[in-house]
């Protein structure tokens, strides 16, 4: 019998190792199911994450394409009042007055309504260029300004809340340059 048992013992032994995996392996198998959990979790709440902020910046910026199309007809208004104010045989007209303040009227409005949804003009005239805001278009001969003062707006920029709805076209200033031939080139030339 002591041969018996001790044949039992190993296989006891065998059976607690199998056991012993069993269980490591359902260990292993609880942790790894847990991980994935949690990384679905996780990956879930980035996503809502993402969804949030998207929402968020399509009702912001929803109109953003819009508002910048929308800057055309203002343009085109300011380029009519310039170009009628100007007109030779319109100035005749005792009508002229009463025309261009109507078309200041709808420009007013128009402005309201872009102020009301957060477009606002960028005021940019005596300050320095910033190529975030604006588009150099020229640059102009001063030695009154700091070189790389923008002194001539020719297209107003806007802002679309945070965001930049359109540049600043500018003419910047430089300084003159001095066109004297140097010591060296008054030379030359005298030989």
């Amino acid at each position: 019998m002591d041969n018996l048992n001790e044949e039992d013992k190993p296989e006891k032994e065998t059976k607690s190792l199998d056991e012993e995996k069993e269980e490591l392996t359902l260990d292993e198998k609880l942790k790894d199911t847990e991980d994935k959990l949690l990384r679905s979790l996780a990956e879930l709440e980035n996503q809502r994450n993402r969804f949030e902020k998207e929402i968020k910046e399509a009702i912001d910026f929803g109109g953003f394409n819009f508002a910048r199309e929308n800057l055309a007809i203002l343009d085109n208004l300011q380029r009519a009042h310039a170009s009628i104010k100007n007109d030779p045989e319109l100035k005749k007209s005792q009508d002229l007055g009463k025309f261009l303040k109507n078309i200041e009227i709808v420009e007013k409005d128009l402005i309201s309504i872009f102020k009301r949804n957060k477009i606002e003009k960028i005021n940019c005239l005596n300050k320095k260029f910033d190529p975030n805001f604006h588009q150099a278009m020229t640059e102009i001969e001063d030695n009154k300004s700091v070189p790389g003062t923008i002194v001539q707006e020719i297209q107003p920029g806007y802002m679309f809340g945070n965001r930049l709805l359109r540049p600043s076209l500018v003419a910047v200033s430089k300084k003159i340059e001095n066109k004297e031939p140097k010591n060296g080139d008054k030379i030359k030339k005298n030989k």
